[in-house]
């Protein structure tokens, strides 16, 4: 797939590309998951689940930046309390992923951006030592009833934010006296932070 463009991907599996993503943002994982065959769908799963490999697509500036937050999975609130960093979604989803960067400077048609060389990853103890370290704190929010006291600056590498198709979503969850309330739905992020560094790491950069 290295040097194919999306437009050739949207080709591949009878897609038809929109004009830009701003209605569309996950359309270019969707594409990746049509042409190499994910199975996962929306389960709680890796996106091969034969393979336990999780798909990410990487999306990069010129000089190999990457341009946002990558989405992990999404958060049963109501349930972390009961959860543990060794059976959490998050260490199953990151416990081996196959990165696919992807050109995505703004001023570049959709149809033109290209795919990188893929890299099949799984986390450095030290990296996963980070990881725990920040699920732990912020699954403690949660775990306590404080989902509401969460906001994205919490977390070193992983981050809470809202995972919404839109803002009147709600999903179960209890406060710190264990009362049910509404809380709107949340998922688990990698900062651009910790994807760069992989990013530098495994490939060479433009200087």
């Amino acid at each position: 797939m290295a040097g194919a463009t999306l437009g050739d991907l949207a080709g591949a599996v009878g897609a038809e590309l929109p004009r830009d993503l701003r209605r569309a943002k996950g359309l270019v994982g969707q594409l990746l998951e049509a042409y190499l065959g994910a199975s996962a769908g929306s389960r709680a799963l890796p996106d091969f689940p034969e393979l336990a490999i999780e798909l990410k697509s990487l999306p990069l500036d010129r000089s190999g930046k990457p341009l946002e937050s990558t989405f992990v999975c999404s958060i049963p609130i109501a349930d972390m309390a009961a959860v543990e960093w060794t059976s959490s979604r998050v260490r199953r989803k990151l416990s081996r992923v196959l990165w696919v960067p992807v050109e995505a400077e703004p001023a570049l048609a959709l149809a033109q951006r290209r795919f990188g060389q893929a890299l099949l990853w799984s986390p450095s103890p030290e990296e996963e030592q980070a990881l725990a370290e920040d699920w732990l704190e912020l699954a403690g929010y949660i775990g306590r009833g404080q989902v509401e006291a969460l906001t994205g600056h919490r977390g070193r590498f992983l981050q809470v934010r809202p995972k919404a198709a839109h803002g009147r979503a709600r999903r179960l969850a209890f406060d710190a006296d264990g009362a049910p309330i509404a809380a709107m739905p949340r998922g688990f992020y990698l900062r651009p932070s910790f994807t760069r560094a992989i990013i530098e790491r495994h490939y060479a950069l433009p200087r």
